[in-house]
């Protein structure tokens, strides 16, 4: 069990880019995460997890990639490579199917949703720090795509603007074991206060 506690009032799930094109069969980038996500069980693990922050009363909330438009990036002066890929494969293209929120994690009353990032941090260029700061929040827990990208941007992000943060081991993806290691044993212990995995964080979320 995770030494952490989570206070009901203080605490947000981060679900970061649920998109099709990361979460369901014919999405464009889920080819290159299936064969991680299958093996730590990303889906089951994200269902169980959604399912045990709502019944515990903590607050969700959506922290969604810039939906690609025609013209992104193309005059910018220096794109990341990750915006370059976007520009060309069109990634969560809005109006698209791809750009839709994953049927069953998909945002419900309640819910918030932040502003849509252009880079890897779900907190720059966003709303999201003041969304939180609202609702008097204090502890963050990151899930979502990918672990080394916009999941570590994000939380690192979070743990620089003063929140407690928790990484989920099992309930993210990316497009290599490498990566996967980079990002939960090399890099999240320089800036996570917790490392579990589903089971671990569901047992020690409040009581329903």
């Amino acid at each position: 069990m995770s030494e952490t506690t989570y206070p009901r009032e203080r605490t947000a799930l981060l679900f970061v880019d649920p998109y099709n094109d990361f979460l369901s069969e014919g999405g464009k980038i889920f080819p290159r995460i299936q064969p991680i996500a299958d093996e730590v069980g990303l889906l089951n693990n994200l269902r169980q997890l959604d399912g045990a922050i709502r019944a515990a009363g903590i607050q969700v909330v959506i922290v969604p990639h810039r939906r690609w438009e025609p013209g992104d990036y193309e005059d910018w002066d220096h794109p990341n490579p990750s915006q370059q890929l976007i520009m060309h494969r069109h990634s969560f293209a809005r109006g698209e199917w791809g750009g839709e929120w994953h049927p069953e994690f998909a945002p419900k009353p309640g819910d918030l949703v932040a502003g849509e990032h252009w880079g890897q941090s779900g907190f720059a260029n966003t709303d999201l720090d003041f969304l939180l700061k609202q609702k008097g929040i204090t502890h963050v827990i990151v899930v979502g795509l990918l672990a080394n990208t916009c999941i570590e941007s994000t939380a690192r992000f979070a743990m620089e603007l003063g929140y407690h943060v928790t990484l989920v081991r099992d309930a993210t993806a990316a497009f290599s074991h490498e990566m996967m290691h980079a990002a939960h044993e090399l890099n999240g212990p320089t800036y996570a206060h917790s490392i579990v995995g589903t089971q671990q964080l569901i047992e020690a979320l409040p009581k329903a």
